[in-house]
């Protein structure tokens, strides 16, 4: 599908949610350090947004946060905002700081459950006050999109990311890049738009809801997660001392290539030992790309007997996420190991011969 946003002749009420990151930032001419701004002047900095048509209203963080400082208690606040408002705007889009907003889009995809409008993060890696800057394109696409509709219903009922002319699912996504504009990636489903001269929507790639219903925020999230990186020569006392961390529920361990993990006996013994108190321990590759196939070679399957399921090819920040999310709604180890192990809202890929 091809919108051009200059034929909607509907007003679109919009949402913006100022979290704070690079995007907000304006150099001091004095001191040359880069300072947020208030967004409550958002049109003053932004001329260009009087030229879409659309009625843009703000709601800043205050204080503003940097985004390594974001976490779960500042994704139940955006979750709050958009709940309190959700009747009142078309869409929602909110700026958040690059580094950790892959984390907070997928948290908020199992948050805002029965989501039936869009909800768009974006941000730069550029001030929007400078000459440069990758800001006002992304901001204004992400308006145009948070506004899209057809035949009166949203084109895109998900959280999303835009970045750098595409649009992605939330949960798919990853920030790959540090210092180019093209920073997330999402490298195992494919780009729900482009936008070009005009924005092309893949529309048989956009979740929709089965059935409309009055949407249902959660609060409710568990932090007892853990990240379990492997690397070549790990030592029994970097592993013990993450499975054995106090009230420890889940841990997300990224492994190497289609899912697999040393052999030795000390290793698989901790893991059996860690699953059988409890643990979730869930699989998911260390490459930007693929899915896990235990089953595939034999130190696959050896982490299949000793409990481990498979993350198949969920990112690691939407396996944090969804951990957090479903040990938070209190769910026995088995129950979270069935969630774990099927689609929720489009966050992994879940091959036929699993299902079958």
């Amino acid at each position: 599908m091809t919108v051009n946003m200059n034929d909607q002749q509907d007003k679109a009420s919009i949402l913006l949610i100022y979290t704070g990151g690079t995007i907000g930032m304006i150099e001091n001419p004095e001191t040359g350090v880069l300072e947020s701004f208030n967004f409550q002047h958002l049109r003053d900095n932004m001329p260009e947004l009087k030229k879409l048509g659309y009625s843009v209203s703000t709601y800043q963080f205050d204080p503003v946060m940097d985004s390594s400082e974001m976490g779960p208690d500042s994704w139940m606040k955006i979750v709050k905002i958009i709940a309190d408002n959700y009747a009142k705007y078309d869409g929602f889009v909110v700026l958040h700081g690059t580094d950790t907003m892959s984390f907070t889009a997928s948290a908020l995809s199992f948050m805002l459950e029965n989501l039936s409008k869009p909800v768009i993060f974006t941000g730069s890696q550029l001030p929007i006050g400078m000459l440069r800057t990758d800001g006002k394109e992304n901001l204004i696409t992400a308006i145009e999109i948070a506004a899209a509709k057809e035949n009166g219903v949203p084109i895109v009922p998900e959280v999303c990311v835009f970045f750098e002319n595409n649009l992605l699912r939330g949960n798919r996504t990853s920030k790959i890049n540090a210092d180019n504009f093209n920073a997330f990636r999402s490298y195992n489903y494919p780009a729900l738009a482009h936008a070009g001269i005009y924005i092309k929507y893949d529309t048989g790639q956009i979740y929709h809801p089965v059935s409309r219903k009055p949407l249902k925020p959660h609060y409710l999230l568990d932090r007892n997660i853990a990240i379990l990186k492997l690397f070549p020569g790990i030592s029994p006392q970097v592993v013990e001392s993450i499975l054995n961390i106090p009230d420890l529920k889940g841990v997300v361990m990224e492994t190497f290539g289609s899912g697999n993990a040393p052999s030795d006996e000390w290793f698989l013994q901790m893991l059996k030992d860690a699953v059988d108190r409890g643990i979730v321990i869930v699989n998911v590759t260390q490459c930007s790309a693929g899915s896990v196939e235990m089953h595939r070679y034999e130190t696959g399957h050896k982490l299949l007997e000793a409990g481990v399921i498979s993350g198949f090819d969920s990112t690691t920040e939407s396996a944090v996420a969804k951990l957090m999310f479903l040990f938070g709604h209190g769910l026995s180890p088995e129950e979270v190991k069935d969630h774990m192990n099927c689609s929720l809202i489009g966050e992994v890929t879940i091959p036929d011969t699993f299902r079958s």
